[in-house]
């Protein structure tokens, strides 16, 4: 595996990140997993406060599961002028094929919302053989996947502005 070494929240090497000032995001949070959602919730949030992202432009709700960060995202986007929109969630594969319909309904949902509203909806959502994986990108060993999510939800943002206005 070719992160078995590596912290992937390592930024050295991403470029310049745009400040975040003047952006609102959204972070759409799913509940279950919550031990490892929580802490991805929490490297999203302290990252874009690190890159300047006042507080009460960040709007955080939760929802039960992974399957409905997409209809979170949707609704968001339909309620709120918002520049990104973040999904954060865990699923780790069990003994059935769940984990590979929830997955796929996942990122096709986040994307077909990105599509819709001509904004980046960001996946955040750790696809996982057990819980050990899990736990090493929520803050472990290989970094925190929520401070990905909120750097590349920094990086959208800036591009959208750009080329969009």
């Amino acid at each position: 595996m070719a992160t078995q070494l590596k912290n992937l929240s390592d930024f050295s090497t991403a470029g310049e990140i745009p400040s975040a000032a003047g952006y609102s995001f959204g972070i759409v949070v799913a509940e279950w997993n919550a031990e490892i959602t929580n802490a991805l919730y929490q490297g999203a949030y302290d990252s874009l406060i690190k890159y300047g992202a006042k507080p009460e432009n960040i709007h955080s709700y939760g929802v039960p599961g992974s399957f409905e960060l997409t209809t979170g995202a949707e609704l968001l986007l339909k309620n709120k002028k918002l520049d990104a929109i973040i999904t954060l969630g865990c699923v780790i594969q069990g003994e059935t094929r769940h984990f590979d319909f929830i997955c796929a309904a996942v990122a096709n949902g986040v994307t077909n919302v990105a599509i819709k509203y001509s904004k980046p909806v960001i996946f955040g959502v750790l696809t996982t053989d057990n819980q050990q994986q899990a736990i090493d990108r929520a803050g472990g060993k290989h970094g925190n996947k929520g401070d990905e999510a909120a750097v590349t939800a920094i990086k959208m943002a800036k591009l959208n502005e750009t080329l969009i206005g």
